[in-house]
């Protein structure tokens, strides 16, 4: 009797267990949403932002068990999107996102009155530019297509995801450091510049490799090279040559991509997204692997840490921007020191 009565008791423990697990209450964070966060991405749908945003959402919402709801608001080279994001209450229901360097330059761009000291910032992946074609391309290699550029400036079309995207960046270092010109082709966002590439409406895109990573492992675009200092691998895919093979001293910056909210908004709710951030954001599996097939890097960074980076990645491009002609305020006028 008293045998079945342990065995009972064991049991009824054992079920109470596995009730309480699958029925647990989310953590006791500060902050306890009650309605849908939303997060602006000022790109296009299908880009690199929309991308890791969308897959940051969906952890949030596993944290919080609250709704997270991404609208794309693409225009002004993300400007648009990060200005609503800027003005709304901060009440921590309102977040943007985008490449970080953003909120520096806009300024420079005289885009958007901003800086980094605006945000609260909560970075998750930095991503790699690649330098791609069609497939039936001429250019067997980067060094092919900087011959072209050369014996044919300004007709050499490249597709970017418009004026300071990344790609635009690239595109622009690269003539810097030759000396040769090229086509813009400006797009609303990554996907449909990479898209053109595909259908052969334009000849190069340099966008994030995120963007083109299903299209070169499907055979519909040829990486040449990818802008970094060191190869680049695309699960599925193999390895990219690093640009550096063909220009050692190409100014190169780490672009780095997640969400942030503006300065004011409660403390308890920075508080909540920063363990958020780290019970979910830095072991996430589908945020790993999106990296391991789109030849990014996991930086789940946020605070002291995000600033620092995101500094870097403001220092350097609001200063491409200007070199090239295509910021007429020195970034010195906001204190930003030449890298």
């Amino acid at each position: 009797m008293r045998k079945a009565a342990l065995v009972f008791g064991v049991s009824a423990l054992v079920i109470a267990l596995l009730w309480g697990c699958e029925t647990r209450e989310p953590l006791d964070y500060a902050w306890t949403p009650t309605r849908p966060i939303e997060i602006i991405v000022p790109w296009a749908a299908g880009g690199a932002t929309d991308q890791v945003i969308r897959l940051a959402a969906t952890e949030i919402e596993k944290a919080l068990r609250q709704s997270v709801v991404v609208v794309n608001t693409p225009g002004g080279t993300g400007s648009i999107g990060t200005a609503e994001a800027l003005e709304a209450d901060p009440d921590g229901y309102t977040w943007t996102s985008g490449s970080v360097a953003a909120l520096g330059y806009y300024p420079v761009l005289d885009m958007l009155d901003t800086s980094l000291d605006d945000w609260h910032l909560f970075l998750a992946i930095a991503n790699v530019p690649v330098i791609s074609v069609h497939p039936d391309s001429d250019y067997e290699d980067f060094g092919d297509f900087l011959a072209d550029l050369e014996a044919r400036p300004g007709q050499v079309s490249v597709a970017t995801a418009g004026t300071a995207s990344t790609g635009h960046k690239v595109i622009e270092l690269i003539c810097q450091a030759t000396g040769s010109d090229y086509n813009h082709i400006s797009y609303d966002g990554g996907n449909p510049a990479v898209t053109s590439v595909v259908a052969g409406e334009t000849s190069v895109t340099p966008q994030l490799a995120s963007e083109q990573a299903d299209m070169i492992r499907g055979g519909r675009l040829r990486p040449l090279a990818a802008f970094s200092r060191e190869p680049i691998e695309i699960e599925g895919y193999g390895e990219i040559p690093p640009v550096t093979n063909w220009l050692p001293d190409v100014r190169i910056a780490m672009d780095y991509f997640g969400i942030w909210t503006r300065r004011e908004v409660p403390d308890e709710v920075i508080e909540t997204m920063q363990e958020v951030w780290d019970e979910y954001i830095v072991g996430s599996e589908i945020l790993q692997q999106y990296t391991l097939e789109r030849g990014a890097v996991m930086t789940p960074y946020y605070g002291e840490q995000a600033r620092e980076a995101a500094w870097e990645s403001v220092k350097s491009d609001a200063w491409i921007l200007y070199d090239i002609g295509y910021a007429e305020i020195s970034p010195a006028e906001f204190d930003i020191p030449r890298p």
